[in-house]
């Protein structure tokens, strides 16, 4: 009989400077992130150090003293509560540093400490690269980590000793080239590989994007907003489709599409977009400008805030800034204050709804969970894609009856009659769609 082999547990500590610059609910709110980024990496943060700077220590981002603490918490039988259980000798896996450190401060601070440093980026990246699933996702993380190896290289040549650093020219002559200019060379040639795939991929998508489009005359939503805001709740709300719903940030990096339900008219395709959070390092944001494309092609960007999360303030700062630059801040959008339930009581609840409706017009609150508030929102997108739209008339000759059942899953059909000639249709649809179908029909005649 086999027995299912449980995962040993991993154990880190968050380290973080907190500069004069930064408040005290910013830098907390920052710390809690962390955490639960390496939550989502598999870490049981046992405990945090902290420490007010005016600039972060040039060897090894933290000053002698606490990183002399942080040796002796992690070399001296590390003993801690967490989970209402009681912990002793306890080996510590992973130092976690809430900022992107240099190469030569990770280096220092690791060979201090005696245990791994993972610096913020290291530690987003980790996770998309376990979590991305479609090959341009996958391409992309590659890109951004090898972005992030490469200046890094260096430091690892000097751990590795003299016998890395030189290699020989051909035949005696020159000085040669250095393993690390060798390996930057190839880290740079790779780089250049992979951003061929994604153009190439970029222009199959896009093509497809429009064969789609154009046959079927849909309608573009995107939710955007923070990590673990209930996107992907919500999409499932909307959608009635099966994805990916867990507690963790970046839960899901690939772009999910699919139609909003029940159908309407115009036919309206919902994708949920890859998460956004504080400090994403600028080579992500680059790096899945192909994942946040849905955002810029889409009519309608629906912004999901978790309105039970005090910082939420922060979560729309965060979101606004990496729409912009995308160029996606230009897209009308609709705010949605998610998660309204896990505010308190009924009570609670009706305050910060008048609350957040007062501050932002026109805003939603409402939760994911609650069909009649899901079945709301999916009127007021439908709403705001048959504002445009024209009634007509026309005319399908018996000899055309093809056409019918794409005049019915185009348009919403107000009546039908028919005599010895046709059928005649009255009807309500974009100008674009009306235009293409009077096309086709002038064909058949």
């Amino acid at each position: 009989m086999q027995t299912e082999v449980q995962e040993q547990p991993r154990y880190a500590v968050v380290a973080a400077v907190q500069l004069p610059s930064v408040s005290d609910i910013e830098f907390d709110a920052s710390l809690n992130e962390l955490r639960e980024l390496a939550k989502t990496l598999g870490f049981k943060v046992v405990r945090s150090f902290i420490q007010k700077r005016a600039g972060f220590d040039a060897n090894g981002y933290l000053g002698v003293g606490k990183r002399q603490e942080i040796q002796h918490f992690v070399n001296h039988e590390a003993e801690f509560a967490a989970d209402g259980e009681h912990y002793s000798s306890v080996p510590i896996d992973a130092v976690l540093v809430d900022h992107e450190i240099s190469p030569s401060q990770a280096r220092n601070l690791e060979n201090e400490v005696g245990c791994e440093v993972m610096d913020r980026t290291m530690v987003i990246l980790e996770i998309f690269h376990r979590n991305a699933r479609s090959r341009a996702a996958r391409a992309q993380v590659e890109i951004a980590r090898l972005g992030y190896m490469a200046p890094r290289l260096r430091e690892l040549a000097k751990l590795a000793g003299p016998q890395g650093r030189q290699r020989s020219g051909v035949g005696g002559r020159g000085a040669g080239e250095s393993a690390t200019e060798m390996d930057k060379r190839k880290i740079r040639d790779r780089i250049a590989e992979l951003q061929l795939e994604i153009s190439a991929m970029d222009v199959e998508r896009q093509t497809q994007r429009a064969r789609r489009q154009e046959r079927q005359g849909l309608a573009g939503v995107a939710l955007v907003g923070y990590t673990n805001a209930g996107k992907s709740t919500l999409m499932r709300a909307l959608t009635g489709s099966e994805v990916l719903v867990a507690n963790k940030l970046f839960a899901t990096l690939d772009t999910t599409v699919r139609t909003l339900h029940p159908e309407s008219v115009p036919r309206v395709l919902v994708s949920d977009t890859v998460g956004f959070i504080k400090n994403l390092p600028h080579g992500l944001v680059a790096s899945f400008k192909s994942t946040l494309d849905e955002a810029l092609d889409a009519a309608l960007l629906l912004h999901v805030i978790d309105a039970s999360d005090p910082g939420f303030e922060r979560q729309l700062e965060v979101t606004d800034t990496v729409l912009a630059e995308i160029d996606a801040d230009q897209v009308p959008r609709l705010r949605i204050f998610n998660k309204i339930d896990h505010v308190g009581d009924a009570e609670a609840q009706a305050v910060c709804t008048a609350e957040l409706q007062a501050k932002y017009p026109g805003c939603i609150v409402m939760s994911a969970r609650r069909p009649e508030e899901v079945a709301a929102l999916r009127l007021s997108i439908i709403a705001f894609f048959q504002k445009d739209l024209v009634e007509s008339e026309l005319f399908l000759p018996w000899t055309g009856q093809q056409l019918r059942g794409e005049i019915y899953s185009r348009c919403e059909v107000l009546s039908e009659r028919a005599d010895e000639d046709g059928a005649y249709f009255s009807l309500r649809t974009d100008a674009a769609t009306l235009e293409d179908l009077q096309g086709k029909l002038a064909r058949t005649a």
